[in-house]
């Protein structure tokens, strides 16, 4: 079983600001999170009938566990990832933690 932190982003005023500083310094910063299994990134489009997602990007950090999550966010690489959603996501973000339930198993 694995455990995963999601973070839905909500469209900010100046997307290009946003996402270069989400790409050039957010994400290598939570690409070190000591026992971060994998780290997806998407930014949703609209769907078939033209309307936006509500949110502008989506973040789904995987872990072994719970406890390897917490772990990683006391760690300073976990603490300095926290601290710079202040610098980039002020349009508000929502963060949710699961534990994750294989569906389909990739063949």
């Amino acid at each position: 079983m694995a455990f995963q932190l999601t973070a839905l982003y909500n469209h900010p005023d100046d997307t290009a600001a946003f996402d270069q500083h989400y790409d050039g310094t957010h994400a290598p910063l939570a690409a070190t999170l000591p026992g971060l299994r994998s780290y997806t990134v998407s930014r949703p489009g609209p769907d078939a009938q033209g309307n936006a997602f509500p949110y502008h990007l989506v973040a789904v950090l995987t872990f072994d566990d719970e406890a390897a999550l917490n772990s990683a966010l006391a760690t300073e690489q976990g603490q300095a990832t926290v601290a710079d959603l202040a610098n980039f996501a002020g349009a508000g973000v929502a963060l949710g933690t699961a534990d994750v339930h294989q569906v389909v198993e990739a063949q």
